[in-house]
């Protein structure tokens, strides 16, 4: 019998036990074999109601797997998705606590405040200023992140772009084929910065892999040292990203770019120009009767019962 991804042992289990099983037993092990990931995250009267079985059913077909009952059978499964799950347990969790409006807002407030503090504690001075040195140096920049690591690396473009030459971010509608085709120009002296938190996406890492195996640097923002992306990495930069609602809290990776950014704000050469180049540019488009505004403003006229409008001129 074929296995299903992230648990072989349950598969063996079911097709050792298959011909004993009863018909209702059966039934329950072919909806487990279709929908692992599902199971595991089901309580046994949920899965009961699915199946279309009893709860007293699903909890001797554990049995029938030689488990001690329902619990166990589910624990087993879990192990397989341990990483994929564990925001659906977490979740799972705090739902089944009451807590008001206010008592969420405080505790993702102080959760991420909690983020913020071991981000900053875990960040040791030679990594940050090899990261920095490392923008300062690269002749092209190549930002990789798909998920919400792409909006990340999107803010991350945004800054850098004011003080690097070539900053490219490789997460586009064309999807990860697109990183692949710029990747393969690579040369040495260019970088490329992967982004990667749980769930790890396969495609950042098999890009940073590829990038690696060139001997080009990478900088990797990531949760851990344990993290598939920092064998990876010429230097990496981690953020603490718990949440108990979500697989991760974006705040702590945000913070740890603007404070990357900053830093490299303040080691670029000619910072202060580029940031007034940048404000003299996107005057036109800011609010306010600015003088040297570069292009025309429509002012509303007050118009009587007889008169007509008329066209503002530049």
């Amino acid at each position: 019998m074929a296995t299903f991804p992230g648990n072989p042992s349950m598969a063996q289990r079911i097709a050792r036990a298959l011909p004993t099983l009863t018909r209702s037993h059966q039934q329950v092990a072919k909806y487990v074999l279709a929908h692992p990931l599902q199971v595991a995250t089901m309580p046994i009267d949920e899965l009961a109601a699915t199946v279309g079985v009893s709860i007293a059913t699903a909890n001797r077909f554990a049995r029938a797997l030689e488990f001690d009952g329902y619990p166990q059978f589910r624990a087993a499964l879990v192990l397989g998705f341990e990483a994929t799950l564990a925001p659906v347990e977490k979740l799972r969790s705090k739902l089944e606590h009451p807590a008001t409006v206010n008592d969420v807002f405080d505790s993702a407030l102080s959760e991420i405040a909690r983020n913020l503090e071991a981000t900053r504690q875990s960040l040791d001075t030679q990594s940050c200023e090899q990261a920095v040195d490392a923008i300062l140096k690269a002749r092209r920049i190549f930002i990789i992140g798909y998920g919400s690591s792409s909006w990340l690396g999107g803010l991350l473009q945004r800054q850098l772009d004011l003080y690097c030459d070539n900053v490219q971010l490789l997460a586009s509608i064309e999807g990860s084929s697109n990183g692949a085709r710029m990747l393969a120009r690579l040369r040495p002296q260019d970088l490329v910065i992967a982004i990667a938190f749980p769930r790890y996406f396969s495609d950042t890492l098999l890009l940073a892999s590829r990038a690696h195996e060139a001997g080009v640097p990478v900088l990797a923002l990531t949760d851990t040292a344990a993290s598939p992306l920092a064998p990876l990495a010429t230097v990496s930069l981690y953020a603490q990203t718990d949440s108990p609602y979500f697989s991760n809290s974006e705040a702590s990776v945000l913070a740890l770019i603007e404070a990357l950014c900053s830093a490299v704000s303040h080691c670029a050469k000619g910072s202060l120009q580029a940031a007034a180049r940048l404000t003299e540019s996107v005057l036109p488009w800011l609010d306010g009767n600015h003088a040297n505004r570069l292009r025309p403003v429509d002012k509303a006229p007050v118009h009587g019962p007889n008169t007509k409008p008329t066209k503002s001129t530049p």
